[in-house]
């Protein structure tokens, strides 16, 4: 799958640009603050549904403007597709595939994959549990639709027990809807946590293998999925997760009542990374860390890989300039096969090594 082209009006600092890419390796070269990651963050949104900076889309449209368009020709399972979406600031976004209207983001990603790969993302493994949930819900929301619907469900009966919980003592008549909130919540959890497990075995197994080339072989990288207690095996049907959902919930219903907080569900899941079996949180050194978020990045694009027969797009955002010599060319050596987006800034070298097709952005114009 590739982006051959891409049409930005008013997005970000672009007035109105046009560009066509390279099919292999695409260098993006310009200072800060020019509009280098707002091109990565289009072809990103246009994927998913969802940028993966802005807290909203009105954050995304220029500003003095109302509305903001993003266009691409993409190339993917052996067809043509334009993908477009287009973004508001008074109203709902619009989007659509081949001119058609597509209700969900899932529809965008039926059409083509990408993987973001971020300086912040460096630290992956040792923020809080709420960055490793948004990398698993950012991969597999692309990967199954099943998933984005089930999540989009679980979010909005958690987002309504919880205000529920918080607002009973003022209003005990809320309770009545408690029971329904928590039964959906047990619903689309079951569904949340089986597919959550599964690609947690999946990046398991290919990030261990990335993070052992990379070291040398010296160290083993681990990974644990961690969910709710209850559920003695997250790879299990979901009629029987759910089944032990509901028991542990209504184990915590005094306890939630109390405290006015939803304290049972996967909203509060994470991934336990280990090196060497230490928990690389807690005990790895700096660049082990940086190692181990290579090898989950790089593992979910072999995913995507065998999930869809063909490479997702892969965006590298500034990120080999954070990395030392050796994971330079670790990475580079492992992003042949699919298409690649990588900006750097001018004085880098990068482009005498990657070859491909080199772009100069200056104050949101490409050339």
């Amino acid at each position: 799958m590739r982006i051959d082209a891409l049409s930005l009006t008013a997005f970000r600092n672009y007035v109105q640009e046009q560009v066509e890419f390279h099919p292999e390796c695409n260098v993006i070269l310009g200072e800060n603050a020019q509009g280098k990651t707002n091109l990565l963050e289009a072809i990103s949104y246009l994927s998913c549904g969802k940028s993966p900076r802005a807290r909203t889309d009105r954050e995304m449209i220029r500003f003095g403007e109302n509305a903001a368009r993003m266009e691409a020709a993409v190339f993917a399972r052996d067809r043509e597709f334009r993908v477009r979406v287009d973004l508001y600031r008074d109203r709902r976004r619009k989007m659509s595939v081949n001119q058609v209207a597509a209700k969900t983001s899932a529809q965008l990603s039926q059409v083509y994959n990408t993987v973001f790969f971020c300086p912040e993302d460096l630290y992956l493994i040792r923020e809080g549990a709420a960055a490793r949930r948004r990398f698993l819900d950012t991969a597999l929301c692309q990967l199954r639709p099943r998933y984005a619907a089930a999540l989009a469900q679980y979010n909005r009966a958690h987002e309504h027990k919880t205000r529920i919980l918080r607002d009973a003592q003022e209003r005990p008549d809320l309770l009545a809807a408690l029971p329904d909130f928590s039964e959906r919540m047990v619903q689309m959890g079951a569904v949340v946590i089986h597919y959550r497990a599964q690609f947690a075995r999946r990046l398991a197994e290919y990030a261990a293998v990335h993070h052992g080339e990379c070291s040398g072989g010296r160290e083993q990288l681990g990974i644990v999925y961690q969910t709710v207690s209850a559920v003695t095996d997250p790879e299990a049907s979901e009629g029987q997760i759910m089944e032990q959902l509901r028991s542990h919930m209504e184990a915590h219903r005094t306890a939630e009542l109390a405290s006015r907080t939803c304290l049972s569900g996967p909203h509060k899941d994470d991934l336990l990374v280990t090196i060497d079996g230490l928990a690389a949180k807690d005990y790895a050194s700096q660049g082990q860390t940086r190692t181990a978020a290579l090898a989950l990045k790089l593992a979910e694009r072999e995913i995507y890989k065998n999930a869809s027969g063909e490479y997702p797009v892969l965006l590298l955002d500034d990120v080999l300039s954070e990395l030392d010599p050796r994971r330079q060319e670790f990475v580079l050596n492992r992003i042949a096969g699919g298409q690649v987006f990588i900006t750097c800034c001018e004085d880098d070298r990068l482009p005498q090594l990657l070859g491909g097709k080199v772009f100069h952005v200056e104050q949101g114009h490409v050339v």
